[in-house]
């Protein structure tokens, strides 16, 4: 408790106000609980008048967004326990659709706006969808359904809690087949918030663009934090680099919530002067280099917090850890374990790669098909190899997946995009392994360069030989235009192959 009072202290969160607002912000609390709608109620219970959304459509206050899915709840032909499909890019339409799905005690559906036609019906139909609410821009999937944003009737605002309360459902970001849908738990309490606020220092009413799509989970969990900290959050419907740097200077943006690829596309920018003081990233690994090169053109400004829809988060980077080691992915913060195991499930000594598992007190609540992920003394197991160093802080090798055996050594290839993404001519870089008749596996390297810029397969060779062991040269090495990625930034491999 005396962490939780400390960390909201130094982020303005117990600031004085007035004494029957801040009654209403308790009460809100108290019978809602900390899901979407109770944050929602504390926060236009202190601030009504505070700006809580900003997108290409106009501004809404927190009174406005309460009144709006108060009502919008009331209106929907769903019942609590249902599970409704939110289908939309970023937008405060999206924001009301979610929120008033929670509130009425129905379970929102997070979809991939990135899914091809045959998986949205997929995930329709294995989540077994009562309704889907969408953009009218987006087109869903037959045989459920569906209510475009806007042709909703707005009636008596519900104002009583239901009788279950509304749980999320995220859907993995797989990049084949059909993505899992995963149970988020709802927290109960300041904690969760002040383990991440303690290392990302937002504060309370701070303007946020979150670039991040909404319905990845480092979307979802920054409009989770900006309406706990009452902060006004900028949406836009899609990421453009120069438009992002405009939005920044033009609406005070001072902190975006984003993922890794939207930094580089934002250094192909010419840097300009903004606001910035806190660049918040996840949902993939940072490529070697890229946080320290956005540090030097904006600032030291990036965190990076290393987790997944199923672990949450198990550690958060600051500045001065990607300053000291720019490939670590940090330490744990407030209440989070990680532990780097063998395959005994024995703790390794530093240094030493190993199976990484995650302890928290947000660890998702198992898989909507009834599947689970394992488990090893209450950690759970993230499906990353990495180690911890001697300071404590985490180093994700690469997906336990990815790594390859070829002639009888473990390659991870992570390590080598890292090397080859430092190259002033590269763009954007994948490795991966592919079959090998002599060694089993080899690598291949996939490499973008900047416009204008020359590198030959030989020199990328040569660059790898020089700093790695042999056996992590890359036999292939193979130019693109660009790189197959999903809606959420992270690259399709498998396509590559």
């Amino acid at each position: 408790m005396l962490f939780v009072a400390r960390t909201m202290a130094r982020r303005g969160l117990l600031t004085p106000g007035p004494p029957h607002r801040v009654a209403r912000q308790l009460a809100a609390l108290h019978t809602w609980k900390f899901g979407l709608a109770g944050e929602l109620r504390q926060a236009a219970a202190r601030s009504p008048a505070r700006v809580a959304l900003i997108d290409e459509g106009g501004v809404t206050t927190y009174g406005e967004l309460l009144d709006r899915t108060s009502r919008l709840a009331a209106a929907l032909p769903v019942e609590p326990g249902d599970r409704v499909g939110i289908l939309s890019r970023n937008s405060s339409a999206m924001v009301e659709a979610l929120i008033a799905v929670a509130t009425l005690g129905a379970d929102p559906v997070l979809m991939n706006t990135g899914l091809s036609p045959e998986q949205l019906a997929a995930v329709a139909r294995d989540q077994r969808l009562a309704l889907i609410l969408h953009d009218a821009s987006l087109v869903p999937p037959p045989g459920v359904p569906a209510l475009p944003f806007g042709q909703i009737g707005y009636v008596t605002p519900l104002t009583k809690p239901p009788s279950r309360p509304g749980r999320t459902i995220i859907l993995t970001s797989g990049t084949t087949g059909v993505p899992k849908g995963a149970h988020r738990p709802t927290p109960g309490g300041f904690s969760p918030l002040c383990s991440i606020i303690d290392r990302i220092p937002l504060t309370a009413g701070v303007r946020m663009l979150i670039a991040a799509p909404l319905f990845h989970t480092w979307g979802y969990a920054g409009l989770q934090i900006a309406l706990a900290l009452r902060a006004t959050v900028v949406l836009r419907s899609r990421f453009d680099p120069a438009d992002t740097l405009d939005t920044l200077a033009d609406q005070d943006c001072t902190a975006m919530i984003a993922v890794p690829v939207m930094l580089q596309r934002l250094l192909e920018q010419p840097a300009r002067e903004v606001p910035l003081k806190i660049v918040a990233v996840s949902g993939s690994a940072l490529p070697g280099g890229l946080a320290t090169r956005f540090m030097d053109s904006y600032g030291d400004v990036v965190y990076n917090l290393y987790g997944s829809t199923e672990a949450s988060w198990a550690s958060i980077a600051t500045p001065a850890d990607l300053r000291a080691a720019p490939t670590t992915a940090g330490r744990p913060p407030h209440g989070t374990i990680v532990a780097a195991l063998d395959e005994d499930g024995r703790p390794v000594p530093p240094g030493t790669p190993g199976r990484l598992f995650v302890g928290n007190e947000m660890l998702f609540e198992g898989y909507t098909n009834g599947a689970a992920r394992e488990l090893n003394g209450g950690l759970l197991a993230t499906g990353d190899i990495g180690h911890l160093d001697e300071e404590g802080r985490v180093f994700v090798d690469g997906r336990q997946d990815d790594m390859i055996v070829s002639g009888g050594e473990n390659v991870f290839p992570s390590e080598v995009e890292d090397l080859l993404a430092a190259r002033p001519e590269v763009r954007e870089v994948a490795v991966i392994g592919v079959a090998d008749d002599r060694y089993g596996q080899r690598l291949a390297a996939y490499v973008v360069l900047h416009e204008g810029a020359e590198l030959t397969a030989d020199a990328v060779r040569d660059h790898v030989r020089a700093r790695l062991a042999r056996f992590s040269v890359p036999r292939d090495v193979v130019f693109l235009p660009e790189l197959p990625r999903n809606a959420t930034g992270k690259i399709l491999k498998r396509e590559l192959a």
